[in-house]
C-alpha cells in the first residue's frame, strides 16, 4: 500500500520533514521513498508542497499519514477534515481523562435538556391551574310594577 508520510531529515534537535511517497511494507526496511513530494520545517512552520504530483499519488490510490492529511488541509490541496493526531497517541491516563471529559460533558446536556423540560411542564401546570377572577354576584332585585287596585 502506497503512503503520503513524513520523512524526518536534518541534525539532532533541529526536526525537518520531507513529505515522501513510499510502499509502506518496504520503506521499513530500506527507507526508501518512491518519490519526494515536498518538505516541511517543523520550527519554522515552513511548508513545500508538489500539489500536482500529490493529487496525483492520491488518485492513483496513496494514503496519507494523519499528519500528512493535516499539512494538505492546512495548506489548502485537499479538501477533507483535519484529524486529531494527539487522541490515538495519549496515555491510559489521558485518554480515560479524555473518555470523561466527554461523558461529563454529555451528561451536562442531557441534564439541561431534562432541566428544560420539566420547566416547560411546570409552566404547562402552572397555565392550567389559573384560577378565573371571582367576581361577586349581586342578587337581581326583581322591579314589581305596582298595578293599582281596581
Amino acid at each position: 500500500m502506497l503512503m503520503v508520510r513524513l520523512q524526518r531529515v536534518g541534525r539532532k534537535n533541529d526536526p525537518s520533514f520531507r513529505v515522501v511517497v513510499v510502499d509502506s511494507k518496504e520503506a521499513a526496511k530500506s527507507g526508501k521513498a518512491i518519490e519526494v513530494v515536498g518538505s516541511h520545517d517543523a520550527r519554522t512552520d515552513r511548508t513545500e508542497l508538489k500539489a500536482d504530483r500529490i493529487k496525483y499519488w492520491l488518485g492513483m490510490g496513496a494514503q496519507a499519514s494523519e499528519t500528512v492529511n493535516n499539512l494538505l488541509v492546512k495548506k489548502g490541496v485537499t479538501s477533507s477534515k483535519t484529524i486529531n493526531v494527539s487522541s490515538s497517541k495519549l496515555g491510559k491516563k489521558a485518554t480515560a481523562a479524555v473518555v470523561a471529559t466527554k461523558a461529563a460533558e454529555e451528561k451536562a446536556v442531557k441534564d439541561a435538556s431534562a432541566a428544560a423540560k420539566a420547566m416547560a411542564d411546570e409552566e404547562a401546570k402552572k397555565a392550567e391551574e389559573v384560577p378565573v377572577a371571582e367576581t361577586p354576584v349581586e342578587p337581581v332585585a326583581e322591579v314589581v310594577e305596582d298595578k293599582p287596585a281596581e
